[in-house]
């Protein structure tokens, strides 16, 4: 049994990997499927059942009229009586019949491959007359020659095919195969046409993760619109956070930068003293602290997304880091047409760049863009970073040790920003170790 269950299962796994992945697929085999087996099954009891028993009636009725005219002729085996009887059967029975001076019957011919009527006529005849016959079903598609060995003649009888034979059965395989063809392509136009909704929502909400506005309207099916207007509801709810929180840290903002300008302002009445100053880089580290914050919990949200070439824009952050004073190298390839946040996503790249100016001396930018994402590589040959804490380094505050050099007043927010700013773009970023000798930062969205 247990063998059985894993026989199974096995043939389940095969089958499921056979299986197409898409819904609008999956659909389709689900209406043509049955449809198709329903068909073979119909079919085959038509032929087996129906077919066969009308052609095997008809042969038996045939045959019988043969036998009736042997029968007759072995009664009156006159001259005459054969005349008669050739004019009877062209008369009544429809069929031509001669009685031909006794000779040999032709050699047998091959059976055809599929001929229901050629099987159930030498059976009748058999079973019926018994004696030596021969048959030919193929010679002339309309007609059937009988030819059967008497005593003192031999009898042809030549009768049209559809004596013996359903001739017009093929209609009704026809009009099922010609009906179910036209079935199944209404249902294909109709699945389209209800999978179509679902794969534009599918599109809106992959747009909206990208940081874009679909114009999307719910449409299809009453679940498929249910399923739309809830994901407009959810837009809203996330676009009014997204508002309520930029609100809010405006006023935080302008408060807490009022206060800062008033500690600037007492500082300068004070004058020039030791204490002073200490307190003086107190407050502008406290600014920078509230910058970064700030940054980091706006996210750029309301920023919307355009097209940007992707390599002018590499290009102007190279130009900033060399005019810091370090080497840097792009390399792009590929479409450079991309559509993002531009601000947002400066300020991503932006970051990196910075982290790696601030540990290293040479930089190289790394893009290229395919069908479906834009990969960019930042590469450092500093320090780099440990693999047990290249995902810590993400975590907003995060501080490595002294081996990154963080007594340049860094906030720890830099790596979270940017890891905010590429995931609201539908993408993330990866953290390796550089061809360089220091740390490849990789930023992969899709386009």
């Amino acid at each position: 049994m247990k063998q059985i269950l894993s026989w199974l299962r096995e043939l389940w796994r095969k089958g499921a990997a056979i299986l197409p992945k898409g819904l609008y697929a999956r659909s389709a085999l689900i209406v043509i499927a049955p449809m198709v087996i329903l068909q073979g099954v119909l079919t085959y009891v038509f032929m087996e059942r129906h077919w066969q028993l009308v052609t095997t009636r008809l042969s038996t009725v045939l045959t019988q009229d043969i036998a009736a005219l042997i029968d007759l002729y072995g009664a009156d085996p006159q001259p005459g009586s054969a005349a008669a009887l050739s004019r009877i059967a062209q008369d009544r029975l429809k069929i031509d019949a001669d009685f031909l001076p006794k000779s040999a019957l032709p050699p047998a011919l091959p059976k055809p491959f599929f001929s229901i009527v050629d099987a159930a006529l030498s059976n009748e005849i058999r079973r019926q007359i018994g004696r030596p016959f021969w048959l030919d079903t193929v010679g002339r598609s309309n007609l059937i020659e009988i030819r059967i060995q008497l005593d003192d003649a031999t009898l042809r009888v030549v009768a049209n095919r559809s004596a013996a034979y359903a001739s017009n059965s093929h209609i009704f395989l026809l009009w099922m195969v010609g009906a179910s063809f036209v079935l199944i392509i209404v249902a294909i136009a109709f699945l389209r046409n209800q999978i179509k909704p679902i794969l534009l929502l599918a599109g809106a909400a992959e747009a909206f993760g990208k940081g874009r506005d679909p114009d999307f309207r719910p449409r299809g099916a009453r679940e498929v619109r249910q399923a739309g207007n809830a994901f407009i509801e959810m837009k809203r709810r996330i676009e009014r956070a997204f508002e309520q929180r930029t609100a809010m840290l405006n006023g935080v903002s302008h408060d807490l930068r009022t206060i800062l300008t008033r500690f600037k302002l007492s500082l300068a009445l004070m004058g020039e003293s030791d204490e002073t100053q200490d307190l003086q880089k107190d407050v502008e580290e406290m600014q920078r602290m509230l910058e970064a914050y700030l940054a980091f919990a706006r996210g750029d949200a309301g920023e919307s997304a355009s097209q940007v070439d992707m390599h002018d824009f590499l290009e102007d952050l190279r130009l900033d880091a060399e005019r810091n004073g370090h080497d840097a190298k792009i390399e792009f390839t590929g479409d450079p047409i991309v559509a993002v946040r531009p601000d947002a996503f400066k300020r991503c790249l932006a970051n990196l760049i910075g982290n790696a100016q601030s540990h290293a001396k040479h930089i190289a930018i790394e893009a290229s863009r395919d069908q479906r994402f834009l990969t960019i590589h930042v590469d450092d040959d500093g320090p780099g970073i440990p693999p047990s804490a290249r995902e810590d380094v993400f975590r907003p505050f995060f501080r490595l040790d002294e081996s990154r050099n963080q007594d340049l007043g860094g906030t720890g927010l830099g790596l979270a920003i940017a890891l905010d700013i590429a995931r609201s773009h539908g993408g993330d970023i990866g953290l390796t170790d550089s061809p360089l000798g220091g740390l490849r930062a990789t930023v992969r969205v899709p386009v």
